[in-house]
């Protein structure tokens, strides 16, 4: 489980497919605290650590993941979010996150605001899956990239969402532009309560 308070945008150095499967390797600040089985969440995905090598360690993603998610456009050189594994006893600053991907969606206008940016951000809207929760709504919460943020102007298939100067500049917001791939991930308290009301 997450809060998507991003730790570090790491660099991809190395990416190797396999079969169906994609090795992706980063490099971080954090490596050396790391170990093999542990849970890092990479633009909001939950992947398991695979292998060490100094200050690169890799992870692997397997078809579902990546028909679900940006990470089968990962380039080398690109910056992914990253977020350990939260710890039980301290402040959930972000919102409770599974790293479970929903699905992905497209960046269609960035709007600079006198110091903040707000992006906006268009899905494909599915109603059954909108009817249990996967939904954005006004103030509600919603994980783009492993960031936890605040929807502004929620609409069925798009919205919006401001970023801070330090966000921008400690996650990969500052490389998405019109046309960018995102993750994100629903409210899982929405899908509950959606999927409650279903019954």
């Amino acid at each position: 489980m997450f809060s998507g308070i991003v730790e570090e945008a790491a660099l991809v150095v190395a990416l190797k497919k396999e079969q169906e499967n994609l090795h992706i390797s980063m490099r971080c600040s954090f490596t050396n605290e790391l170990k093999i089985d542990q849970s890092v969440a990479h633009n909001g995905v939950c992947l398991t650590v695979v292998g060490i090598n100094e200050d690169v360690y890799t992870v692997t993603a397997i078809k579902e993941t990546l028909d679900k998610s940006n990470l089968g456009l990962l380039q080398i050189g690109s910056k992914v979010n990253l977020e350990r594994s939260m710890l039980m006893n301290g402040r959930l600053d972000g919102h409770i996150v599974q790293g479970h991907v929903d699905q992905t969606a497209t960046c269609v206008e960035v709007k600079e605001n006198e110091g903040s940016w707000y992006y906006t951000f268009e899905y494909e809207l599915d109603a059954a899956m909108a009817k249990q929760g996967y939904m954005t709504v006004e103030k509600g919460s919603v994980t783009v990239n492993g960031v936890s943020l605040t929807v502004c102007n929620s609409h069925k298939n798009s919205f919006s969402v401001a970023i801070i100067p330090y966000t921008y500049e400690h996650t990969n917001f500052h490389q998405l532009q019109q046309g960018s791939v995102v993750n994100i991930e629903f409210d899982i308290i929405g899908k509950y309560i959606s999927k409650m009301m279903l019954f």
